[in-house]
């Protein structure tokens, strides 16, 4: 029986083939967002999501991964919010256009949902 392998022909650290995965995961499901509906029905589904979800809610779904549970992980780069000086306001801007590793958001979340996220970071600091 032949077992075959897959090898990759050049050395790939461990932390940034884990980067690559998570580049990777942000782009396809940026991507499956990408449909025939029309804008105004995508808005009103973002509308209908916004007053359903909470900011918890927007951080557990796109932000643990990198800055974890409690704000202190620091994946890829990704900012101690324990520590974190930001007003509401620039860690808008922050979410929406995304820094380093951290991609912008602002096609992927409503304006509510990321005002949302921001305010429950504020809820990390020590």
């Amino acid at each position: 029986m032949h077992i075959m392998s897959c090898t990759i022909p050049f050395p790939v650290k461990s932390a940034m083939l884990f980067r690559w995965i998570i580049i990777l995961s942000v782009i396809t499901s940026a991507g499956t967002s990408c449909n025939s509906e029309s804008d105004s029905s995508k808005q009103e589904t973002a509308a209908q999501t916004t007053t359903s979800s909470d900011g918890a809610t927007v951080f557990r779904q796109y932000c643990v991964t990198c800055h974890g549970a409690d704000g202190k992980l620091g994946l890829n780069g990704a900012g101690d919010l324990a520590k974190s000086v930001l007003t509401v306001e620039e860690r808008v801007t922050q979410i929406s256009k995304g820094k380093n590793m951290m991609p912008a958001f602002e096609e992927t979340l409503s304006a509510d949902e990321i005002q949302a996220a921001a305010k429950f970071t504020l809820s990390l600091k020590k």
